[in-house]
């Protein structure tokens, strides 16, 4: 037990030793986050709605019109704890599973590379380096 707590109190120490970003890092990263998350929440704003052109959209993908409304809200919970500090990784590792669905709904109705089926991938990106760029705790895991 002692041995987890060590472990504990020397992660905690590690990171907090670390020195402090400039502003214009966490703030690129702000930016950067912005990006994937005005697309997402438009996303799952529009699939929440449920106008034509994403009825026709998800029909085409191969499923069922009662898939739209509970993919929006999935996306909008998962940026909701992306967007929050304390769970920011969970939800960046949640929308990573997300768009890695994206990915393979695309491979699986045979979408062009790199307009549909890396799309998704790009997001990823964006999201993850945003989070990098922006927390601290995320850059002490990976120095």
């Amino acid at each position: 037990m002692n041995a987890t707590i060590d472990n504990v109190t020397l992660a905690t120490a590690t990171s907090s030793t670390t020195a402090p970003s400039p502003r214009w890092v966490r703030w690129t990263g702000r930016v950067i986050t912005a990006l994937p998350v005005l697309f997402l929440t438009l996303d799952g704003v529009a699939k929440i709605a449920m106008p034509a052109p994403v009825i026709e959209g998800t029909q085409n993908l191969g499923y069922s019109t009662s898939v739209i409304v509970p993919l929006g809200v999935l996306t909008l919970i998962c940026l909701a704890l992306h967007l929050y500090r304390r769970t920011a990784v969970l939800g960046a590792v949640l929308l990573t599973g997300y768009l890695g669905g994206a990915v393979a709904t695309h491979v699986r109705v045979g979408d062009p590379l790199f307009s549909h089926i890396l799309f998704p991938v790009y997001l990823g990106v964006f999201i993850w380096l945003g989070l990098y760029l922006r927390d601290q705790r995320v850059r002490g895991l990976l120095s």
